[in-house]
C-alpha cells in the first residue's frame, strides 16, 4: 500500500538534494550560547540562534527552573482548564500583561499555537483579517483556520494597507495583523502608522512580537515602546522560547475581553498540556530581571550596530534591519548553502535560507546577535565573512 507513495516521496527527496536544497541538521553538544560545541567535537561561534539577550543557559533561569522541578514536579500531565494550572502560570501572566503594558495574558505551548488559536474564536465569515504579506507561518496557518474575508498587503507598504482597509469596510469586523519584527528581513513594522490606520478605518491591531520582544526598545519592551505607543495595540503575541529564556512556550496578551473569550474558545489553549511548571518559573525570574536592568538590552544594541556596520563596510548587501536581525543577501539557494558550510569550517555557526522560507532569488545568510557575544566573537565572525565572500567572489 506504501510502495507508490514512497517512490513518489524518494523522488521528491531526491529532486531537494539535486538542487542543493536539502536541510541537514547539525547536532549541538553543549548548552545554547554564543560558543557551542557540534557533535563533531568541534567548538564554533553561533550566530543563527534566537537567543537574543545571551539567557538560554543564564545560572539565574536555571536554579528557578530546578527550584520549580524540585517543588511542582516535571509536568503538569493536564490542559489548563481541568487541573493543569499552577500559581506559577497565573503569575507569569500577570509578569507577562505588566510588561506589555496590557490588561490580560493567556499562555500557550508555544507562539505557533497562539497564532493558530487566536482569529477562530473571534472572527467569523462575517469580519476581515488585514495581513501583511510577509506575516510568520503560524499568522498564516491561523488564519486559514478561520472563516473570515482575507486582505494581504504589500510589506510594510501603509498605502496598500490603507487601500486593502477600505475594501475590508464591508465586513463587520476588521483586524490589521503584522508581525513586529519580520524574521527573514529583520526589518520592523510601522506599528504606530498602523494604528493610526486602524483608529481611522475601525479595525483591531494585532502584533506577533517574537523577533521583537525583548530586542527592541530601549528596555526591550517591544515595538509598541519603539514608537511610544503602549497600551494602543488590541493583541500581542510573543514567545518565551526567543529572548525570553530560549526555551519553550507563547503567549497571548491584549484586551481583557479578547483574553477571557479566548480561555473559552481557543482550540491550542484548550486541548493542549500547560507549559511545564519549571518554564514558568523560569519565565516568572526572567520578567523580574528585565524589570530591574537594561544592560543586556544595552549589549544586544551595541553589538548588532557593530556587526552592522562591519558587514557593510566589508562590502556585503544587507537588507534595512532595526532589530537584532542582519539579512546579508546572496540571493542564489545553492550559494547560500556553499557559504554557510565554508563559513562553519571557519568556526562560524550560521545557516543559508532559500525559497520557500524566502522568495524565489533572495537566499541569504541571517545573522542573528546576541548580547552573550563578545567584541572579539563578532571581529572573528566579521573576519571569516570577508575571507569566504572574497574566495566566493561575493565582495572583492
Amino acid at each position: 500500500m506504501y510502495g507508490k507513495i514512497k517512490e513518489h516521496l524518494q523522488q521528491e527527496l531526491r529532486n531537494i538534494e539535486e538542487a542543493g536544497l536539502y536541510k541537514k541538521e547539525r547536532i549541538i553538544v553543549s548548552p545554547q550560547d554564543a560558543v557551542i560545541k557540534i557533535e563533531n567535537g568541534g567548538e564554533v561561534l553561533n550566530f543563527c540562534a534566537n537567543n537574543y539577550l545571551g539567557l538560554s543557559s543564564h545560572p539565574a533561569l536555571i536554579e528557578a527552573a530546578r527550584e520549580a522541578l524540585d517543588t511542582y514536579g516535571f509536568g503538569m500531565s493536564s490542559v489548563r482548564f481541568i487541573c493543569g494550572t499552577t500559581d506559577l502560570h497565573k503569575e507569569l501572566e500577570r509578569k507577562i500583561a505588566t510588561f506589555f503594558g496590557t490588561e490580560e495574558t493567556v499562555l500557550y505551548a508555544a507562539c505557533f499555537d497562539a497564532n493558530g488559536g487566536i482569529f477562530e474564536p473571534l472572527l467569523s465569515e462575517n469580519d476581515a483579517i488585514v495581513s501583511d504579506a510577509l506575516n510568520h507561518a503560524s499568522i498564516i496557518d491561523g488564519v486559514r483556520l478561520c472563516k473570515a474575508q482575507r486582505y494581504r498587503y504589500i510589506n510594510t507598504d501603509m498605502n496598500d494597507l490603507e487601500e486593502q482597509l477600505k475594501k475590508a469596510q464591508k465586513q463587520r469586523f476588521r483586524i490589521i495583523v503584522t508581525d513586529g519584527v519580520f524574521s527573514m528581513d529583520g526589518n520592523v513594522a510601522p506599528v504606530d502608522k498602523i494604528c493610526e490606520l486602524g483608529r481611522k478605518y475601525d479595525a483591531l491591531v494585532m502584533v506577533d512580537e517574537c523577533h521583537s520582544a525583548g530586542v527592541v526598545g530601549n528596555t526591550g519592551r517591544g515595538v509598541t515602546e519603539l514608537f511610544n505607543i503602549r497600551g494602543e495595540v488590541d493583541i500581542i503575541t510573543g514567545t518565551l522560547g526567543k529572548a525570553f529564556g530560549g526555551a519553550i512556550g507563547g503567549f497571548t496578551t491584549g484586551r481583557k475581553e479578547i483574553i477571557d473569550l479566548l480561555r473559552q474558545r481557543s482550540r491550542p489553549y484548550l486541548f493542549s498540556n500547560s507549559i511545564p511548571p519549571m518554564i514558568a518559573a523560569a519565565g516568572i525570574k526572567m520578567f523580574d530581571m528585565m524589570s530591574e536592568t537594561t544592560v543586556l538590552q544595552d549589549r544586544l544594541h551595541a553589538n548588532t550596530d557593530y556587526f552592522k556596520t562591519g558587514i557593510q563596510e566589508a562590502g556585503f548587501t544587507i537588507k534595512p534591519t532595526k532589530s537584532a536581525i542582519v539579512a546579508i543577501m546572496l540571493f542564489d539557494a545553492r550559494l547560500s548553502q556553499d557559504f554557510a558550510a565554508a563559513l562553519l569550517k571557519e568556526g562560524i555557526y550560521v545557516i543559508g535560507f532559500y525559497y520557500p522560507v524566502v522568495p524565489q532569488g533572495e537566499a541569504r545568510i541571517r545573522v542573528q546577535l546576541s548580547a552573550a557575544h563578545t567584541k572579539e566573537h563578532l571581529d572573528k565572525a566579521l573576519k571569516a565573512f570577508v575571507k569566504v565572500g572574497k574566495e566566493m567572489k561575493v565582495i572583492v
